[in-house]
């Protein structure tokens, strides 16, 4: 990993600065990206804030709106797996907004809410509840039926074959569900953000746009990638912990 990202930025050097394939204006040099970042750590122009406080403000939205997602999102799963009467019931609404991209409601959520963390907290939610749902009722559907055969065999209730059985086999669909979920709420939220937001990453992106800084845009962009890598290195955490021996990575 460590020899890819060298031989990435040898390239990306090598085109920018030596060989000028790429005009400065439209591609910086990675030396002049990564010293942007470094200033940006601690000052606040040309967008008004440090890069720490972009990226707590991405942050904030991004895990309240993540939460509640997860939190609605996989039991809902979980339970139209199971229950039949659930499934018949939540089904003509969850096959009603699945088609629905994220992004589209982005317009809808600033009329109500206005530029403010509820707007971009709903939209970063439908990203979120939608693959937790559908990656958890595919967990739950795909327990193996002889497992369940023989706990009812010992006299295992419903529940208990639930609790027992169904959910400990589903959680490596659930994990991949929170994962996909989290890559939906960042795309959302920086979407979100912008098209109107006074501060995050993707603010800091729109600024760069708007002035026509390649290298504050790219900056932002590195800024995600290393979350991003930060985020799966603690979904591989947890799956870990929740799934012995499940991951062969």
């Amino acid at each position: 990993m460590v020899i890819s990202v060298f031989v990435f930025l040898g390239l990306w050097y090598l085109a920018t600065a030596v060989l000028e394939l790429v005009p400065a204006r439209s591609l910086p040099d990675p030396i002049k990206v990564f010293s942007t970042l470094i200033k940006k750590m601690y000052v606040k122009i040309p967008d008004g804030a440090t890069l720490p406080q972009h990226i707590w403000a991405s942050l904030k939205v991004a895990m309240l709106g993540y939460v509640f997602g997860v939190v609605i999102g996989v039991p809902t799963g979980i339970a139209m797996g199971w229950f039949k009467w659930v499934d018949k019931i939540v089904r003509p609404v969850f096959d009603f907004i699945k088609p629905i991209p994220p992004l589209a409601l982005i317009p809808v959520m600033i009329v109500i809410f206005g530029i403010s963390i509820q707007s971009k907290a709903s939209i970063i939610f439908f990203s979120t509840v939608i693959p937790c749902i559908i990656n958890s009722y595919s967990g739950i559907k795909q327990t193996n039926q002889i497992h369940l055969w023989v706990s009812r065999t010992f006299g295992a209730t419903n529940s208990q074959q639930l609790f027992t059985v169904a959910l400990p086999s589903s959680m490596p669909m659930v994990i991949a569900g929170l994962r996909v979920a989290m890559g939906s709420s960042w795309m959302g939220l920086v979407a979100a953000e912008l098209l109107g937001s006074t501060s995050g990453i993707g603010y800091l992106i729109s600024v760069g746009r708007a002035l026509l800084r390649a290298d504050l845009i790219l900056v932002g962009i590195l800024t995600l990638g290393i979350i991003g890598i930060l985020i799966s290195f603690g979904f591989d955490l947890l799956e870990k912990i929740l799934v012995p021996g499940g991951s062969k990575r």
